[in-house]
C-alpha cells in the first residue's frame, strides 16, 4: 500500500525524482524498468502528451507486477480533473507546476502526497499551509540554491525539491543539497531525447547511477 507517508520517504530517502513522458508506451516502460535496474523507486512520470493517460496505466499495471516497490507518480497536473483521472489510474503522489488548492484538498482526501510547483515565498506559504508534505521549486534554474537557503528557515519543517535544471554535476548537486533540499528533480538532463529517440537504455543505466553516485558523495560531505 502506498501511502503519503510512505512516498515522502522514498523520495527523501531517494533524494532523487526523475521525471520523463514520451509517446511511446513500450519506450516509457523500458525507461523505467531501466532506471529501476539502476535503483530508482519513485518515479514521476509527466502529463505532458495526449497518450500520458493511456501509458500511466500500463506503466502502474507494470509496476504491480514487475517492480512492486516502486512509487509512480503524475506530474504536470494542472486541474482537478486531470487530478481525478490519474488518481483513478492509480497515481502514488501528484505533482503540479502550480499550487491549485481544489487539486491539494482531492489529493489529500485520497490519502496521496501532493507536490505544488512553487516560484516565491507567498505560493510556498500557501502550500505549506494548505499540507504540502513536499514542495517543488520551479523553475530550479532561475530561482537557484541561493533562494532556498534564503528562504528556508522562513519555513522550518518544511521539505523542498528543485526541478527544472538540475544539472548531472557534483558542483551542482551539491549546492543544492547544501542551500536545504531533500532532493533533486531531474528530467532531460538524465532522461533526454537522444535517450529516448534512441532508446539508448545502456547510457540510462550509467547516468541514472554516476547520479546515485553523486548525490551519495555530496550528502555525505
Amino acid at each position: 500500500m502506498k501511502t503519503k507517508e510512505t512516498t515522502l520517504k522514498a523520495i527523501t530517502e531517494q533524494a532523487l525524482l526523475p521525471l520523463f513522458y514520451y509517446d511511446d508506451a513500450e519506450v516509457s516502460l523500458e525507461i523505467v524498468r531501466t532506471i529501476y535496474r539502476a535503483g530508482v523507486r519513485v518515479i514521476e512520470y509527466t502529463n505532458r502528451g495526449p497518450a500520458a493517460l493511456e501509458n500511466f496505466k500500463i506503466l502502474v499495471e507494470a509496476a504491480k507486477t514487475e517492480m512492486p516497490d516502486l512509487h509512480v507518480g503524475i506530474g504536470t497536473i494542472k486541474n482537478v480533473e486531470q487530478a481525478a483521472d490519474f488518481i483513478a489510474a492509480g497515481a502514488h503522489f501528484i505533482v503540479c507546476p502550480v499550487v491549485d488548492l481544489e487539486i491539494g484538498k482531492l489529493v489529500h482526501e485520497a490519502g496521496l502526497l501532493w507536490i505544488p510547483g512553487c516560484f516565491s515565498p507567498t505560493e510556498i506559504n500557501l502550500a505549506s499551509q494548505n499540507g504540502a508534505g513536499l514542495i517543488k521549486l520551479f523553475p530550479a534554474n532561475l530561482l537557484g540554491p541561493a533562494f532556498m537557503s534564503s528562504v528556508k528557515d522562513l519555513f522550518p519543517g518544511q521539505l523542498f525539491i528543485p526541478t527544472g535544471g538540475v544539472e548531472i554535476e557534483a558542483a551542482n548537486i551539491s549546492a543544492w543539497f547544501k542551500s536545504g533540499v531533500c532532493g533533486v528533480g531531474m528530467g532531460s538532463k538524465l532522461i533526454s531525447k537522444e535517450i529516448l529517440t534512441n532508446k539508448d537504455y545502456d547510457t540510462l543505466f550509467t547516468l541514472t547511477e554516476k547520479t546515485f553516485k553523486i548525490i551519495s558523495e555530496t550528502r555525505l560531505s
